[in-house]
């Protein structure tokens, strides 16, 4: 009995360590509640970063084109980020239990007559903060992977919706094309009738099938460009997305949630500092009490030692460790300004193409009112075909760039809505 009562006071004595009775070098919880397989959601529904991704909402319109297509390229992620996180919350549920005694076999060959076999127990007491420091280091680990979980999650939905936009482009554009190609053919049969009675010169005519080629070409190109980016959605979808069609506003600010990379930094950062802790820990001397039971057992025994022995470099390497802190700070204070160089960026860059947009539109509407008088001064015989033709070709090329600037700004504003993790509910990622 003086084994069992042995290894019950070294538990009892480690509890007298307990964080709420001790100093914070103190490694045991007797005194806490223990850690269960239940206790991971808990750890996380106490982390900032965690709860922070949990609360975020999709700036996609409910019901949308937007939404229906990263509903269904979400459906079919493999999710390897997942399979990290689900690693990370087992070693955080591992390591919430690294306070409690350590306990394994120890069997030697007596007298090369006889074996004994014997339970060694051993039960950390002072180790300088260093399994503290891993629980911490392991629930930093979990932040880190449920940020990386929600990287890859806006990632791809924002390489599907990229590849959504080019669809309705190329789409947008054949049809643009269509009617050029519609509008031009009969520009054609006019002059050929021209040409025929000797009223126009042939060249124009000439003239007029070269643009009529060069509009078939197009026309051929945003067709193959919508149907690539279609087969590449579907590959990434979990259904089949050709009859999807719309498209939307995201509505999205820069003040709407804090940018990904801001988190990651930050959780990157507390783990730094964790396993700086540990290392330190670590060059240092702790106190430990074991005992073995069996055969033959012994009692507890209390030994002060662990870390690595002590040089004239353990200075050094005090304070290198220490300064790791200062350079995690650093490290977030640089992510801090990148994030926001790139929010500014975007900021700038949607503005522009709002304006762009708007100015393509009104350009756009202008060159169709010029069409409309020229074909009117063309039906009462003060305009040739050929100045027609050149009115319409100005008209197409301001809608082509107006059909430009409205994708552009919604493929700007899908990246800012990626940057900040916003495209899909932090909920059900």
């Amino acid at each position: 009995m003086r084994p069992v009562a042995g290894l019950v006071a070294m538990v009892a004595l480690s509890g007298c360590l307990a964080p709420e009775a001790g100093d914070g070098n103190a490694v045991s919880r007797f005194l806490a509640k223990p850690a269960t397989a239940g206790a991971a959601p808990q750890q996380d529904a106490q982390s900032t970063v965690i709860s922070d991704l949990q609360v975020r909402q999709s700036v996609l319109p409910q019901g949308s084109a937007y939404a229906r297509v990263a509903q269904a390229v979400l459906a079919a992620n493999s999710r390897s980020a997942e399979a990290e996180l689900r690693a990370a919350r087992l070693r955080a549920e591992a390591a919430s239990k690294n306070w409690l005694p350590k306990i394994g076999p120890n069997i030697s060959l007596s007298s090369l007559s006889e074996v004994v076999a014997t339970i060694f127990v051993e039960q950390v007491l002072f180790d300088h903060g260093r399994l503290k420091a891993e629980r911490r280091f392991a629930k930093a680990d979990v932040e880190v992977a449920a940020v990386g979980l929600a990287e890859d999650s806006n990632a791809r939905v924002e390489t599907a919706l990229d590849l959504y936009l080019d669809v309705q482009e190329g789409r947008a554009r054949a049809a643009l094309q269509q009617a050029s190609l519609k509008d031009m053919r009969h520009f054609e049969w006019v002059m050929q009738e021209r040409v025929k009675g000797g009223v126009s010169d042939p060249s124009d005519l000439s003239v007029l099938r070269q643009k009529l080629g060069e509009i078939a070409s197009d026309l051929r190109s945003a067709e193959e460009q919508s149907r690539t980016a279609m087969a590449e959605l579907n590959a990434m979808s979990a259904t089949p997305l050709d009859a999807v069609q719309g498209g939307g506003t995201v509505a999205v600010a820069t003040t709407s949630a804090r940018p990904l990379s801001m988190l990651r930094a930050e959780a990157e950062r507390d783990r730094a500092v964790a396993q700086a802790q540990v290392d330190r820990a670590g060059l240092l001397p702790g106190l430990t009490a074991s005992g073995t039971t069996g055969t033959q057992s012994s009692g507890p025994n209390v030994t002060l030692g662990g870390g690595e022995l002590l040089g004239l470099g353990t200075g050094a390497n005090l304070k290198a460790i220490a300064m790791e802190r200062d350079a995690a700070d650093r490290r977030v204070a640089q992510a801090e300004e990148d994030s926001n160089r790139v929010l500014r960026r975007l900021e700038a860059r949607i503005e522009g193409l709002r304006r762009q947009s708007e100015e393509a539109a009104r350009l756009s509407q202008q060159a169709k009112t010029n069409l409309d008088l020229f074909q009117r001064q063309y039906d009462a015989g003060q305009r040739q075909v050929m100045d027609v033709v050149g009115v319409y070709e100005t008209y197409a090329q301001r809608r082509s760039l107006a059909i430009d600037h409205q994708y552009e700004l919604s493929r700007a504003r899908i990246e800012l809505a990626r940057h900040l993790g916003v495209l899909a509910d932090g909920g059900d990622v």
